[in-house]
């Protein structure tokens, strides 16, 4: 596994429509080595604290086998690093092979994954397609977040080693899926609810779930018994 390039951008506005929104998605390339600290990398900025960046989506990752895949299914070839707005381009790591969970050295800073990436409408604008963000996860390619847990320095060309992993071993595609596919698997969410690095918002989403699962058996329950007593 392997670090093919590092990419930040600040915030900046752009056009959507007749408005203008603020992004940080146009990731560009840096050279040399950049310090990774806790809440993201120097030079790097999120414009929606609420749904992106924080101690638990400090560095989104993007393998580069996925560039393959979308220039033959959207026959572009206008690609570059840090296309999909990841901070990270890597190699090796893709959405089957790594789990929620995984922590991973990456020169000298160390990092955890926390959850999969969902899509917002600005990977649209950067894209140049506004339906993008529907055929990205629903293709499971999405990339991941990562908490870190020391911080360090990191360079295109670093090696990427892993160090430990969750014993659930539910991989980045199955989380994905499992959240935005797979609403009824509720074996899956409580296994999911046991893997200690998921993210908090992830983790209240799949609370949820079986909550309101658990609220609708004990409402078809209660009719059940009302209907038996009648009877």
């Amino acid at each position: 596994m392997r670090l093919l390039s590092v990419n930040v951008s600040p915030p900046r506005e752009v056009a959507r429509g007749r408005k203008t929104v603020m992004t940080g998605i146009f990731k560009e390339p840096v050279a040399g080595r950049v310090v990774l600290r806790k809440l993201n990398l120097d030079g790097d900025g999120q414009a929606d604290l609420v749904n992106h960046g924080g101690v638990h989506r400090a560095v989104y990752a993007y393998p580069i086998e996925n560039y393959d895949h979308w220039r033959r299914e959207l026959g572009r070839h206008d690609f570059g690093f840090g296309q999909f707005g990841e901070n990270f381009t890597v190699e090796g790591m893709t959405e089957d092979a790594v789990c929620i969970g995984d922590v991973f050295r990456v020169g000298g800073a160390l990092m955890e994954v926390s959850q999969p990436r969902p899509p917002c409408f600005k990977l649209g604008i950067k894209m140049d397609m506004p339906g993008f963000p529907k055929l990205f996860l629903a293709s499971g390619r999405v990339g991941f977040y990562m908490r870190v847990l020391e911080q360090g320095e990191v360079g295109a060309g670093d090696e990427i080693e892993l160090v430990g992993r969750d014993p659930e071993r539910m991989a980045v595609r199955e989380a994905s899926h499992l959240l935005f596919f797979d609403q009824e698997n509720l074996e899956d969410a409580r296994r999911a609810l046991r893997v200690r690095a998921l993210s908090p918002g992830w983790r209240a989403w799949f609370e949820e779930r079986l909550i309101e699962a658990s609220t609708t058996d004990e409402r078809g329950t209660s009719t059940t018994k009302r209907g038996e007593e009648q009877g």
